[in-house]
């Protein structure tokens, strides 16, 4: 019985110290996270008309795009991914919504986006563009009859490219872009705006 105690006295210690040295090294606190901002409007506030289908000169389904800029970069990102949806639209009585705006392949080194990019499927600085209207950013048009719409945008860190091109559609092509990110999203943020067409 003596002999089983000792055992057991010099065994506990061993163990103690075997679990202490398996236990994983401390990590990095976390940065802070990624933000969005758009211009011209607070967050969760009235999308100024200028950035609509109703806007000055707005081609019909257009608009002009405001400026964006996004801060924290998570590292390792290698591209971003900026969507923009009207969260009050079920498209074909599905829960899909309508696609604003899907940029993609934004390069690592790109932190911001003028306000007014042109129309067209490759932008200046390499990223792909699409929406449900075509190769183009597509404002907020609510009916001014109804309720304001609930616009978000968002902007994803990827830790790889996406170097695909544009599909047939908006929605087919959200649909892959979207496949192929997961796994990849380093960080996340959104920005909200409510529209609808002045009376």
């Amino acid at each position: 019985m003596t002999h089983a105690r000792w055992m057991v006295m010099v065994t506990a210690p061993i163990l103690a110290v075997a679990a202490l040295t398996a236990q994983a090294p401390a990590q990095a606190p976390a940065g802070p996270p990624l933000t969005l901002t758009v211009m011209g409007f607070a967050d969760g506030t009235d999308i100024p008309v200028r950035f609509s289908q109703a806007g000055p000169g707005a081609e019909p389904g257009g608009g002009t795009s405001p400026a964006i800029a996004w801060t924290n970069v998570p590292a390792g990102t290698q591209s971003f991914v900026l969507h923009m949806r009207d969260l009050d639209v079920a498209r074909n009585r599905t829960t899909e919504d309508q696609p604003h705006w899907l940029v993609w392949n934004i390069p690592a080194s790109v932190t911001s986006l003028p306000e007014g990019l042109p129309r067209g499927s490759t932008l200046p600085n390499g990223a792909y563009q699409i929406s449900a209207t075509g190769p183009l950013y597509r404002g907020p048009g609510a009916r001014g009859a109804g309720p304001k719409h609930h616009y978000m945008f968002e902007i994803y860190a990827l830790d790889i490219p996406l170097t695909m091109a544009p599909a047939a559609d908006a929605f087919q092509t959200r649909t892959q872009v979207f496949q192929a990110m997961q796994g990849h999203i380093l960080g996340k943020a959104v920005y909200g705006g409510l529209f609808r067409r002045p009376e």
